[in-house]
């Protein structure tokens, strides 16, 4: 752990560097430095925005996005960016109110925008954005396994980016078509191949895949609830159902502690298997989800 006096020195160095940047922006001829949550979004601005773009990621491949506090590094680039797009994790809760005091000018887009979004629990009913831009807890943020919602998430970014730079429009546009075509061929894969399934419950730790699910006409069982593991009492209820439902496979994440999911595997005779949503290879990892998804629910 480090300690305190870096901590210290770190941030300092952040508020001068903010300070030399408060009346910037970036260069006709640099790429427009920009931050987002995860890397999917890495991904997506970079295929609208191609060189045009310098994209940073807070949460690197293999880290809790529920858990992860950034570095002292990142705060202190952060100052430099012009932008963060945010997608509705927990970091963002936490951190993006003090970014954008610390650096004024950066310019906070929500890549949620115009999505129709799920209730983290169904009995959770969907809070209003406060006027401070702080995003509402009570949402699923994996808006990004969707490949429909994420041609949503494209086109925000498209018109973020001609409106940065105008000059390069004819270019963010064909890139643009080019990823909306490429998402179009995602999607029809993923229909193809869930075409011939018979059943459509699938039992998963962290519940990551409800806008999956929702899309292509699954349902979604989560073992964690609101970031919480589940009790005794739960535990019995999960076992239960996995009985009921015929469940033969649990799908974890290595981000997450497989604990509880084992138990459940152990007691209704599943296997588990690693799927991971926040994969840097985006259109292979949806489509090798569901080719697993397809060949545990035939």
């Amino acid at each position: 752990m480090q300690p305190s006096w870096f901590y210290s020195i770190a941030i300092k160095i952040f508020l001068v560097i903010s300070i030399l940047h408060s009346t910037c922006i970036h260069a006709e001829n640099h790429p427009i430095p920009i931050f987002v949550s995860i890397i999917p979004q890495k991904y997506f601005i970079e295929r609208i925005g191609g060189s045009r773009v310098h994209v940073s990621v807070m949460i690197k491949q293999g880290q809790n996005e529920e858990t992860y506090d950034p570095t002292p590094k990142q705060m202190v680039k952060l100052a430099q960016a012009e932008f963060y797009f945010r997608i509705g994790i927990p970091l963002e809760i936490i951190w993006l109110e003090s970014i954008a005091k610390t650096n004024p000018h950066i310019k906070i887009i929500d890549n949620r925008n115009d999505i129709p979004l799920l209730p983290i629990s169904a009995d959770t009913l969907p809070e209003k954005i406060e006027d401070n831009g702080i995003p509402y807890e009570s949402m699923d943020p994996h808006i990004w396994t969707s490949p429909p919602l994420v041609k949503i998430i494209a086109k925000n970014i498209r018109d973020t980016l001609i409106t940065a730079e105008p000059t390069y429009k004819n270019q963010f546009e064909k890139n643009y078509q080019q990823f909306i075509q490429d998402l179009n061929n995602l999607d029809k894969f993923i229909r193809n191949t869930l075409s011939g399934i018979t059943q459509h419950d699938f039992m998963v730790f962290h519940p990551a895949w409800r806008y999956f699910a929702r899309t292509y006409g699954l349902h979604e069982i989560a073992i964690e609830h609101e970031g919480k593991e589940p009790g005794a009492k739960s535990l019995a209820s999960f076992i239960e159902l996995g009985r009921r439902k015929n469940i033969k496979t649990i799908f974890i994440q290595n981000q997450f502690s497989r604990t509880h999911a084992q138990l459940i595997a152990q007691s209704i005779g599943a296997k588990l298997i690693s799927l991971d949503p926040l994969s840097e290879h985006y259109e292979a990892n949806l489509r090798h989800v569901a080719t697993t998804l397809a060949s545990v629910l035939k």
